[in-house]
């Protein structure tokens, strides 16, 4: 009995992107598929490992390897930039490449390498939601004239003087459950701090409060160019709880991030 429990137990890695930490299992020689239970436990820092997501590396037939997202929930995610600079960083370091792309459910996710440990994605394309104008209408409290944003997720960004007033526990659950966000909604609350920087705080959908979005990020530069809050064309700096990354939104509305990855720890699943 003892060692078939032994045999049972998987090995993972912790890491961290500006401290948005995850738990990383590689399932690409050994399929991993774990329950929701399974998956809230593990994220749960009491009873289990501890982190904002779990992320399986899995097998793919077009990228290097297939990057699988779980919420704290237990849901499956379709995207996160911290766990893509992560996992990016993890297989370059395996494999000695420099470049990585990995497959996602939102598409195809190319990484290289821009210092020891720092990593630029192209996230992909990002866009304003199709019923924009009408999100636009929803408000709750002092948040309102919200942007909504595709990005393989979806993020709405409120633009306000100071994020660190806004209680954004309290107010995004609400605005996550507006009829208009079937399947919920990333919620950010930003400010403008020059023509090539802002400030964020992101509550995630299936995480909560986070210290740090890539995607986030991403939808609030977006959003702000857009609205000429911010220099067009031009890498912006967003500052968050967790640290800075740099975003680029490209002529043909790719969304490209560079940010730094670390390691945490390694260890077996309970």
């Amino acid at each position: 009995m003892q060692s078939s429990h032994k045999a049972s137990k998987r090995s993972f890695i912790k890491m961290q992107g500006l401290q948005n930490h995850f738990v990383i299992v590689d399932a690409r020689e050994k399929p991993y598929h774990p329950a929701k239970n399974d998956v809230i436990r593990i994220c749960d820092g009491y009873i289990g490992i501890g982190a904002d997501q779990l992320v399986v590396i899995e097998p793919s037939e077009f990228a290097d390897a297939f990057m699988r997202l779980y919420n704290v929930d237990g849901q499956e995610a379709q995207a996160c930039g911290n766990a893509t600079r992560c996992v990016a960083g993890l297989l370059m370091e395996t494999t000695g490449k420099s470049s990585i792309t990995l497959e996602t459910v939102a598409g195809l996710l190319h990484c290289e390498r821009t210092g020891s440990m720092h990593i630029r994605c192209d996230l992909g394309q990002i866009q304003r939601h199709r019923d924009a104008d009408l999100l636009a209408s929803i408000s709750e409290g002092p948040l309102n004239n919200g942007f909504a944003v595709d990005l393989g997720n979806p993020h709405i960004v409120f633009f306000v003087a100071d994020p660190q007033t806004i209680q954004l526990k309290r107010l995004a659950p609400k605005i996550q459950q507006n009829r208009y966000f079937p399947e919920s909604v990333n919620v950010g609350v930003a400010s403008i701090t020059s023509r090539t920087g802002l400030t964020l705080k992101v509550y995630e959908r299936g995480a909560g409060l986070t210290m740090a979005c890539g995607s986030g990020a991403s939808a609030a530069v977006f959003a702000a160019q857009t609205q000429l809050l911010l220099q067009r064309k031009a890498p912006c700096t967003v500052k968050m709880p967790g640290g800075s990354v740099e975003i680029e939104i490209s002529e043909d509305q790719r969304a490209i991030m560079t940010g730094p990855f670390a390691y945490c720890f390694e260890g077996t699943l309970p």
